[in-house]
């Protein structure tokens, strides 16, 4: 017998259906309450609403677990790559190494950004964010890819659609960075793996071997987190069946809000902040446990996991081997050492579990990469877009699709007249 919740209203009483997950997550489904009732219900920011029905990620913050497609993701840092990852969020499934290799074959052909892109970035004041360009370019390509633009994409489409979009981001990305740094764009060195190509083209150069595996595990850890702002932004503008293009370029532009994407930029800059104050983070640390200091940590705890990060965990290791393998010698990282060092340490921060988070790591490694902090969201992109497109599509392909239309609580004026 199916499990339902029972509704008092007062005047009348309601069963509503209770839906269970494969790894025991409960919902009540209201989907009919309106109809039966006249009510709706109330959820300012949607925290406690369940919006989809989803196979790709799952996430339980009370432990720290994040899966991708029922694998841990300790499992698929270890085990495999970013490219690997990204397959096995859009098609639900791991490639072979057949499909791994006519996949890395795919991007290569379709890496070079058209010559019409490469003039749209450059037309872009060199200071401009580098999310705004980036957002730009990626809804541009809509009118070089016109035949992926259709409402109803057949099954070919959507397998294109696929290792376009991956090679086309890489390289924006790399373009966006090198206009702001004044420099010519850089076009795809077919040789090189997808992570060290985005390296390539960034500095012109090619990368050491362990930084650029480093960059792909981080790559991987960003690649979906469930129904966050953006991975909602996106299924919200593919619900209206607008194409992958200005779907995708919704995700961007969602990542770019200070409170979704900006979170590692905002570490650099509290560590440039305490740099300032002469680089004492011991007072810093006192900062943060006043309760009467205004202060905070960024980069430590995070909203979702109240245990862990788990992918903090899996990115810290990494982090050691890109500063040891640059040698790079910063004030910042020193800070940054110190911070984490004492945060792992100490009785108020181990007590309330506030560990360092996937940005802190992340931001550190984009320091010493050398990247500057306005593109730090960008990576965040770059990493994100599989997990984008697979919220996409799984949005497209299920049962019972219909555009998202929330309703409202009206609380405006009554009966005024003109």
């Amino acid at each position: 017998m199916a499990k339902t919740a029972k509704l008092d209203l007062g005047e009348t009483t309601i069963d509503l259906p209770v839906i269970e997950g494969t790894e025991g997550e409960k919902a009540v489904d209201i989907s009919k309450l309106r109809a039966q009732t006249g009510y709706i219900t109330y959820d300012n920011g949607l925290g406690n609403t369940g919006a989809c029905l989803s196979d790709i990620t799952f996430i339980d913050g009370e432990k720290g677990v994040l899966k991708h497609r029922g694998y841990t993701i300790e499992n698929l840092c270890e085990k495999s790559s970013y490219l690997e990852v990204s397959y096995l969020a859009y098609f639900g499934k791991l490639p072979n190494a057949d499909e791994l290799s006519a996949l890395k074959a795919q991007i290569k052909d379709v890496s070079k950004i058209p010559d019409g892109i490469k003039a749209l970035i450059k037309s872009f004041p060199k200071d401009a964010h580098p999310m705004g360009i980036t957002s730009a370019a990626m809804v541009a390509l809509s009118g070089y890819y016109g035949h992926l633009t259709d409402s109803d994409l057949t099954d070919k489409q959507k397998q294109e659609i696929f290792p376009l979009m991956l090679g086309q981001l890489k390289t924006i990305s790399a373009a966006v960075y090198r206009h702001g740094q004044g420099k010519e764009l850089i076009d795809p060195d077919t040789s090189l793996d997808y992570t060290s190509d985005f390296l390539y083209m960034m500095t012109g150069e090619k990368p050491n071997v362990d930084v650029a595996k480093s960059l792909d595990v981080l790559l991987i850890l960003h690649a979906d987190h469930e129904q966050n702002c953006s991975a909602s932004t996106v299924r919200v503008v593919g619900s209206s069946k607008a194409n992958i293009f200005a779907s995708i370029s919704a995700g961007i532009d969602a990542l770019w809000g200070p409170l979704h994407g900006g979170a590692n930029q905002a570490v650099l800059e509290m560590l440039e902040a305490i740099q300032n104050d002469g680089g004492g983070y011991e007072k810093f640390i006192a900062k943060a446990k006043d309760k009467e200091d205004p202060f905070r940590l960024m980069g430590f705890g995070h909203r979702v996991y109240k245990n862990f990060d788990p992918r903090a965990k899996v990115i810290k290791g990494y982090c050691d081997v890109v500063l040891e393998k640059l040698n790079v010698q910063d004030p910042l990282l020193e800070i940054a050492k110190g911070l984490e060092k004492t945060a792992l340490q100490d009785e108020y921060f181990v007590k309330r579990k506030l560990f360092p988070n996937v940005d802190f790591y992340s931001g550190i490694i984009y320091k010493a990469l050398g990247i500057p902090t306005n593109m730090f969201t960008v990576m965040f992109a770059l990493g994100r877009q599989p997990g984008w497109m697979a919220q996409w599509k799984e949005l497209i392909e299920q049962d019972g699709f219909r555009i998202t239309r929330p309703r409202q609580i009206y609380q405006g004026k009554t009966d005024e007249k003109l």
